[in-house]
């Protein structure tokens, strides 16, 4: 007995020695880690635009208010503080606010703003809301998402329902619960399967700080060790306060949940502390497997694991059984899965990149920073909703082009993708960007891939010929100033140059409508008729206007006019800010305003602009636009319901867009196969549904309902012409339409003198007499050629060189002989040739 009670002595001294050393080291493990800063790194949190509210807007007091809870004001008084009474609300901003600590009152009626007034009595125009946090950016390599939340912030039913259903004596036991370890091991035993977890918070909380995922015994007494280094330097809040931030609850796309703070924002789409206790107990039923028991995938199972912890709640006396047989019948609402939506992941992806060039990687992991951005959320719903039901017609018809006349499918079928970017058109911000059909499935952000542009590049082969009518220079064989009623030449034409033939055909194969107007010629996007103004007005600068507008790959080449070099959604949506911004080109731009957690000012980034166009050339072209989309090519957005006034632009060349733009709001759209072929689908088909879609939602929001209709700049006159002569129409004429000409350009005759000045014979012949167009008055003093007025920019770092093309015509068209002025023929009418220039 001696021996024993020696060797037993010797094993526990042993044992004791073993232990402590063990302890100590693992004392400096978890040391090491809380050295390394806090617990949770301090993830940067990235936040939209402030949302403006303005008098005559359609909202009510008690919006705003929802507005402000859900940026947690009255929460957070630091953050800021507001009172709603009736139809009137008074908002105060906090210290930490965006804003400054400026109060206002915003008086409502009827659902429309009335009136805002700031603290000092002054009437304001406008009073910006708190921006609303996106998401907060991951500080690891994991692509985890994570929302802090302090234990005050954790409402009293989800500690309930976690500590009911996975550690009921947490704030009993010191680390290791013994008594359900004991449970555990007879119920294991008596049932002969090791199913019985007998982890409590704290031993769960070891393993995912500190341990890896290898379930062994070594693993085992290891996650012991540092549960009491936990338990010794944490009081229990704190440690639950941990818990509920490291928890894994899922995934969504391709992003880590961690947490109950961004599960509840993921699966509920508002805070944890305004979770009820049916929301709690399905969140505290998923730590379980997170994937089997997800809500969207198995709602089935999520709910039935819902109600064991329900009834485990009951079971710690922590509901009644009537309470949770109430609960028990709440169906499970949960926020709309689309994650697009919700947190514009393609968007805060391209903001990451931005910050890492501008601050650095080191900064955004670990300093706690405040990212104010351009996005609008409720126009980013409305793109990815637009998207969402537009790509489902571009794929049926995909489909369509793959079925027999049995109707069945045949061979393999490329669906494709899109990209939607929308702007203000007078700021540059981004408001809303979508750069893919589905971001868990592809991380390619489409907004950002260079494609060629088709014919949504054409308008700026318009606006260099305009330009040219500033000073008074004849174009071509025209005979007078370039205006929207010039006739242009769409029969086949040989546009080669180096002793290389080029002959292009229209998109309709065999339409060849021989002399149109320029509008005419836009409206339809006929591409001869467009090369042959280029031409004219000069390859070179066509290219140079281009890239002044941020297009940065286009060359002084015939192919130019009709958009085959390649520039990226992002880059035309901030090129076609000439045309609705009066001929200002603005650089898109998504970052606003970094600051730290104190709210003081790290960086603050101005939008870049420069004029590029002279304001009556913008708009000239601009009107041009408004005819495509109300009588060409882009009229398939009216017919889809979309009313507003409103310009674009339809292209088709491998890929299918549309660019279009209202008074406030400009959007283009892009579709195409990730494999660079041919979709076959036509940008009014694919691209500008999605476009009218997305309108007519946007339309609806208070911020964007305001549409007004285009006013001319001085120097701009509208003209009412007659259809058939385009001459001046008068009440002989009734068939007539509005054009826009520079001041002085306009037809002189009216409709109804076509007869009194025929043509004779000599100026039949000859092209001479008749009703030219008269050069624009005080020439001399107008600016200059596009040159001139606004040279290109030098190119940025990683465009290639700039051609240093003349701007003279580079490829004269052939003039008629005689015999072919008089009866009407020769050119190269019936010439086809192939040619290095790529087709339209």
């Amino acid at each position: 007995m001696r021996g024993l009670l020696i060797a037993v002595l010797a094993c526990l001294a042993i044992g004791t020695v073993i232990f402590s050393i063990a302890y100590f080291h693992y004392q400096h493990v978890v040391d090491d880690r809380l050295a390394a800063g806090p617990i949770f790194a301090s993830e940067s949190q990235i936040y939209a635009a402030p949302r403006e509210v303005r008098p005559g807007q359609k909202l009510t007091a008690a919006s705003i208010a929802a507005d402000l809870r859900r940026v947690n004001y009255n929460g957070n008084p630091q953050l800021g503080t507001f009172k709603l009474t009736g139809d009137t609300i008074f908002i105060k901003p906090g210290p930490e606010s965006y804003h400054s600590t400026d109060g206002a009152t915003i008086n409502t009626a009827d659902g429309v703003v009335q009136s805002i007034t700031a603290e000092n009595g002054a009437a304001l125009a406008a009073y910006d809301l708190e921006p609303q946090l996106i998401t907060a950016l991951s500080a690891d390599a994991n692509r985890t998402k994570r929302r802090l939340v302090s234990y005050q912030d954790i409402p009293p039913r989800m500690v309930q329902a976690v500590t009911a259903i996975e550690d009921r004596r947490f704030f009993e036991h010191s680390g290791i619960d013994f008594v359900r370890i004991g449970k555990c091991a007879v119920q294991d035993i008596l049932s002969q399967r090791m199913s019985c977890g007998g982890s409590t918070l704290t031993q769960q909380l070891a393993r995912g700080f500190f341990l890896s995922p290898q379930k062994h015994i070594v693993r085992k007494l290891k996650e012991i060790l540092i549960t009491f280094q936990l338990e010794a330097r944490f009081n229990k809040q704190q440690i639950f306060e941990m818990y509920a931030n490291e928890i894994n609850l899922g995934q969504r796309g391709s992003y880590a949940i961690n947490g109950f703070g961004q599960a509840a924002q993921t699966y509920f789409g508002k805070p944890l502390r305004q979770l009820d206790t049916a929301e709690c107990a399905l969140l505290a039923g998923m730590i379980q497997s997170p994937s089997r028991l997800n809500p969207y995938r198995h709602p089935e199972r999520a709910m039935a694991r819902r109600n064991v912890v329900l009834d485990s709640m009951v079971d710690t006396g922590a509901l009644t059984a009537a309470e949770a047989s109430r609960y028990k019948a709440e169906p499970i609402r949960l926020t709309p899965s689309n994650i697009d939506a919700s947190e514009a992941p393609y968007f805060v992806d391209l903001v990451h990149d931005q910050l890492v060039k501008k601050v650095g990687d080191q900064d955004l992991s670990h300093q706690n920073l405040r990212i104010y951005t351009s996005l609008d959320p409720d126009l980013q719903s409305a793109a990815t909703e637009a998207v969402e039901v537009g790509m489902k017609n571009v794929d049926e018809l995909v489909r369509r082009k793959h079925r027999n006349r049995k109707g069945e499918i045949v061979g393999d079928i490329t669906y494709p993708q899109v990209a939607l970017i929308a702007l203000n058109p007078h700021t540059g911000q981004v408001l809303a960007l979508v750069g893919g059909r589905n971001y868990g499935v592809s991380q390619l952000d489409h907004a950002l891939a260079e494609r060629p542009t088709g014919s949504i590049f054409k308008p700026f082969v318009y606006a260099t010929a305009f330009n040219t009518s500033l000073n008074g220079t004849q174009l071509g064989d025209s005979g007078g100033v370039f205006t929207a009623i010039t006739q242009l030449n769409d029969d086949p034409q040989d546009f080669g140059t180096d002793g290389k033939p080029y002959m292009p055909g229209n998109f309709v194969r065999g339409e060849y409508p021989g002399m149109v107007t320029a509008v005419t010629a836009l409206e339809h996007s006929l591409n001869i008729a467009t090369i042959a103004l280029a031409q004219q007005a000069g390859y070179g600068n066509v290219a140079a206007l281009a890239r002044s507008a941020g297009i940065l790959n286009a060359r002084a080449t015939p192919s130019v006019a009709i958009g085959t070099y390649n520039a990226t959604p992002l880059e035309m949506a901030g090129a076609y800010t000439v045309f609705a911004n009066n001929g200002v080109h603005l650089d898109p731009w998504l970052l606003a305003s970094v600051r730290n957690s104190n709210g003081d000012i790290v960086a603050d980034y101005a939008p870049q602009a420069r004029q590029v166009l002279d304001p009556r050339v913008a708009y000239l072209t601009h009107s041009l636009l408004e005819d495509v989309m109300n009588y060409g090519t882009g009229s398939t957005a009216r017919a889809r319901g979309f009313t507003a006034p409103a310009a674009g632009k339809t292209g088709t060349e491998h890929d299918a867009w549309f660019a279009g733009y209202t008074s406030n709001l400009l959007c283009i759209v892009w579709v195409g196969n990730d494999d660079y072929t041919d979709i076959k689908l036509q940008g009014a088909d694919a691209a500008a549904p999605i476009w009218a879609e997305f309108m007519n939602r946007a339309i609806k929001l208070p911020q964007y309902s305001d549409v007004k209709s285009f006013t001319p700049p001085p120097g701009i006159s509208i003209v009412s012409l007659d259809k058939t002569s385009n001459l001046l129409a008068d009440g002989s004429c009734p068939n007539d339409y509005n054009v826009a000409f520079l001041d002085g350009t306009a037809p002189q005759n009216y409709c109804s003198q076509m007869g009194e000045n025929p043509q004779n014979f000599i100026q039949r012949l000859f092209g001479i007499g008749g009703n030219k167009t008269a050069p624009p008055p005080n020439s001399q003093t107008a600016p200059q050629a596009p040159h001139q007025y606004a040279p290109a920019p030098a190119p940025a770092p990683h465009a290639p060189p700039v051609d240093n093309a003349p701007e003279t015509q580079e490829a004269k068209p052939k003039k008629k002989n005689f015999f072919q002025k008089l009866f009407g023929g020769g050119g190269d009418k019936g010439k086809q040739s192939q040619s290095d220039e790529p087709p339209q």
